[in-house]
């Protein structure tokens, strides 16, 4: 344990936030996740709560609005790792306020664990989301703070339920709606495996100032791979209706917030090819899988065989 940073998570009850406190009290780092006192009372999150103590993981109180409990929470740890929601990413910058002040903070993950947002060719409404990312990215490399990027791209738990089909709340056993040619590829990771590989960079050299990348080889897969793979699974071939781009572009223009939204981040990734189509260069950034080959990861195939 000496030798393991301590981590702190902020945004550690939220969706991916869960995932990675988990991964940090299994793997042996001391681990604490900063709370509003309302948090530990609040009943939908009794049992998640209930579930980190049984990890032995320590909570301190504390608020993203007040910059002195921050700063006496980070002055405690090594390591901060943000999983804020989206809609408080704009208020990112305060926790990096915070851990300039504190001064002792060996390395930051700033929230991202989606597409690299330097590497994205996204229209609007998206464009300006990556933008805002990549801006506070900017502002970090500024401060002198060390920090690690994570691009986990794509989560299991949200696209493979439904194959990312529109009002779906199955996979297609009759027709597939593919955008693009569906050729581009695309990567899906599990959530656990999300969290596992980034604990595993907390202290490793090698992730030092550099965007993780998370591409396994067998969760790296065009729509058309992935579509063939449920065929098989359900033993039957659906009928496919491939969307060219001049008319998602129309529909993201037409459609109400959010979304217009989440088809541009669809047409960013499956049209665009923007989560796999450059390559990682030592310069920027390391690839999880090949950097950690001892993680088992769980692969597409075998998450698919859940919804069978």
């Amino acid at each position: 344990m000496a030798d393991k940073s301590k981590i702190l998570f902020v945004g550690g009850t939220g969706y991916i936030g869960k995932f990675m406190v988990e991964a940090s009290a299994k793997s042996g780092h001391p681990t604490f996740v900063l709370v509003r006192e309302a948090t530990l009372s609040n009943a939908s999150k009794s049992e998640l709560i209930d579930s980190f103590r049984s990890l032995g993981v320590t909570f301190l109180y504390g608020d993203l609005y007040d910059h002195e409990s921050l700063v006496e929470a980070i002055k405690q740890v090594d390591v901060v790792i943000s999983t804020l929601g989206h809609w408080l990413l704009p208020d990112q910058g305060k926790l990096l306020a915070a851990i300039k002040e504190a001064g002792n903070v060996k390395r930051f993950f700033p929230s991202e664990f989606g597409q690299d947002v330097d590497r994205v060719s996204a229209v609007e409404p998206a464009k300006e989301m990556f933008a805002s990312k990549a801006q506070f990215r900017r502002e970090i490399e500024a401060s002198g703070v060390p920090y690690t990027y994570v691009a986990a791209n794509f989560f299991a738990g949200y696209f493979l339920p439904t194959l990312s089909q529109p009002g779906a709340t199955a996979p297609p056993r009759d027709k597939a709606i593919i955008l693009g040619d569906g050729n581009q590829k695309v990567v899906i990771n599990k959530e656990e495996d999300i969290g596992t590989y980034t604990i595993k960079a907390v202290d490793d050299p090698r992730t030092l100032n550099k965007v993780l990348y998370l591409r396994p080889p067998n969760n790296t897969l065009s729509f058309n791979e992935l579509v063939s793979l449920w065929e098989k699974k359900i033993g039957k071939t659906l009928e496919k209706d491939y969307i060219p781009e001049k008319e998602v572009l129309k529909n993201i223009h037409e459609s109400p917030f959010p979304t217009n939204v989440i088809i541009a981040l669809s047409h960013s990734a499956f049209v665009k090819g923007d989560q796999t189509n450059f390559e990682i260069e030592p310069s920027f950034g390391v690839e999880a899988s090949a950097l950690y080959p001892d993680v088992k990861y769980t692969s597409v195939d075998e998450s698919l065989d859940q919804f069978v």
